[in-house]
């Protein structure tokens, strides 16, 4: 990792996703881009009147404000960190930023979102995950020198994970952890032991993994829903992070099928990173 995009509305939540940003940078040598989204209004930046244009720059020094105060902080000395104030108004475009900077990570804080708010709204972190192209990293409380023991890549096995799998894989190799393969068996999709292993074999198999190896690395775990399954799973075993795929569906197609992904990220009080399929 060599560029670290951290996406701040100077929350407490942005600072917690600010400070693992730096464990990370640290051991990997990397940079931070701490982003803000300004979300002015298009007449400001269209409009030529005297008035508008004094309001942006007003914003744009009350943001520089900001950034001294929030930027001040002993764990990020040494660090290289750069600036950035998009005129972006939604967080969905923090793919294009991303690209911008040629960012390998996206480090956010999350709070989540509940009830009919989640449902109508979503949260910024849903929708930085729903259309982020590179690995998302979602904190949701403080973590003093952030490191990973112990993770684990959930998966029902589908070939359309295979190369998210990989990709968690290569994340995880920095901290010098492989993740754990976790499939979570539901009453509703309920399969055998026999076929889980099966499609357990087919899985190594397609990722050039020796099976006898890598056999105690696959966890079948039995619970009512999969998110469920995932959290009882992870609390039991103290799990550091969990990796998981994400389709990023969008519109009507999330509304109805939604994202397991998604809604783990959201509700996870343990640091989750998403893989976009």
């Amino acid at each position: 990792m060599k560029t670290i995009l951290v996406p701040v509305d100077f929350s407490s939540h942005s600072e917690y996703a600010l400070e693992v940003a730096a464990s990370i940078a640290r051991k990997q040598n990397a940079e931070i881009v701490v982003v803000h989204m300004l979300g002015l209004p298009d007449s400001f930046l269209t409009n030529d009147q005297k008035q508008e244009v004094f309001n942006a720059i007003y914003f744009m020094k009350l943001t520089k404000k900001k950034f001294d105060k929030f930027l001040d902080k002993d764990y990020l000395e040494g660090i290289d960190i750069s600036q950035a104030v998009k005129t972006h108004k939604v967080f969905s475009e923090i793919n294009e930023v991303a690209k911008e900077y040629e960012a390998d990570l996206i480090v956010m804080g999350s709070h989540g979102a509940a009830g009919v708010k989640e449902v109508f709204i979503g949260s910024n972190t849903e929708k930085v995950v729903r259309t982020a192209e590179i690995p998302v990293l979602v904190i949701k409380d403080r973590v003093k020198d952030f490191n990973i023991k112990n993770a684990v890549f959930v998966t029902d096995f589908s070939l359309e994970t295979l190369k998210t799998f990989m990709s968690a894989r290569k994340f995880f190799k920095a901290f010098g952890v492989s993740p754990k393969i976790l499939f979570i068996n539901i009453p509703e999709k309920f399969i055998s032991s026999k076929e889980m292993e099966l499609k357990a074999y087919n899985f190594l198999v397609d990722v050039g993994m020796d099976n006898e190896k890598f056999s105690d690395d696959i966890i079948f775990f039995d619970d009512y829903t999969v998110e469920r399954g995932i959290f009882n799973y992870c609390n039991e075993k103290e799990i550091d992070a969990i990796a998981i795929p994400t389709h990023g569906r969008k519109g009507v197609g999330h509304f109805f099928f939604g994202s397991i992904g998604e809604d783990v990220a959201n509700h996870s009080e343990i640091p989750v990173v998403t893989f976009k399929i």
